[in-house]
């Protein structure tokens, strides 16, 4: 005799509840994790822009680690950690109080970055070429290393790989230029917030009367304009009875001698002899030395 198997009836579908206006639907585990990864990054996903949030190679920037190329180099690199987590992805964001920290490989490639003091002669231009004058980064060779350099660093032809000048002066100036490979220097010059001050000895002629009035010398100081924009406070003094000291903390194109004949004096010799706490000192024209691991700028 067969024996017949009575299949159960089906369950009755369950129907879905209408979502409730003005309530959000409760976000699931996954999407919790999702949103708290955009602000916490790791190696495995990309930060959305949580609020208050920057890129992390201009925070790098602004802490001071590296220029912003650099940190870029070394995220994609993997020597980049936030909160002790590996972020290898650019235009990963953080916020300011996490923590950042950087592989020890990064530390060493800085350490290897190089940066050079040049007493840059007339005839010069500080970066390009231009005009049939050559740049003065011709000059940094091992011919014209300055014997007194105690640095105690060789040359090496890769020092000037991806040398750069950190600030400029006219083909007509002489005096301290730098050229460096450690980004950091670079901002730190010559960034938009730079505070290094810079000190130039300038000779003029065409006084007036007797001497510069007063009132042209503390225009000097603070009170000129260029380009429609009014300058940064200066420190101008006399040394002598034709030359003046000039301490800037602005680098406008020409800017001395603008303001020189601003208030009528013409410019026949200008060199810098100063950049915050590094002096030319005796380095001898159109020789150079490298930066000691002692010397800072700031």
């Amino acid at each position: 005799m067969t024996t017949l198997k009575l299949k159960k009836p089906a369950a009755p579908a369950r129907k879905s509840r209408p979502p409730v206006r003005g309530v959000a639907p409760r976000p699931s585990m996954a999407q919790a994790r999702a949103a708290s990864l955009a602000v916490r990054p790791d190696s495995a996903s990309e930060p959305l822009h949580a609020t208050g949030s920057v890129r992390l190679s201009k925070r790098m920037s602004e802490l001071g680690l590296a220029s912003r190329r650099e940190a870029d180099e070394w995220i994609a690199r993997g020597w980049v950690r936030v909160d002790d987590r590996v972020v290898s992805k650019l235009g990963s964001r953080v916020l300011s109080d996490q923590r950042i920290s950087i592989d020890a490989q990064a530390r060493h490639q800085q350490a290897q970055r190089v940066t050079v003091l040049l007493n840059k002669p007339v005839g010069y231009v500080s970066a390009q070429a231009e005009d049939g004058h050559a740049p003065a980064i011709t000059l940094v060779t091992q011919t014209y290393q300055w014997r007194g350099d105690t640095s105690g660093t060789r040359f090496l032809r890769e020092h000037l790989r991806g040398m750069a000048p950190a600030g400029r002066l006219d083909i007509d100036s002489v005096g301290l230029l730098v050229f460096t490979q450690d980004g950091r220097i670079a901002k730190q010059l010559i960034g938009q917030d730079s505070e290094i001050d810079k000190e130039y000895l300038v000779r003029v002629e065409n006084l007036p009367g007797p001497g510069l009035s007063a009132s042209k010398l503390a225009l000097l100081n603070h009170g000129l304009e260029l380009d429609g924009e009014a300058l940064k406070p200066a420190r101008v003094e006399w040394v002598n009875e034709d030359q003046l000291r000039f301490v800037l903390r602005q680098g406008k194109k020409r800017q001395i001698r603008r303001m020189c004949e601003a208030v009528g004096l013409t410019v026949t010799g200008l060199k810098r002899v100063r950049i915050g706490q590094v002096m030319l000192g005796e380095l001898p024209p159109g020789q150079w030395r490298y930066l000691g691991q002692g010397e800072a700028f700031a």
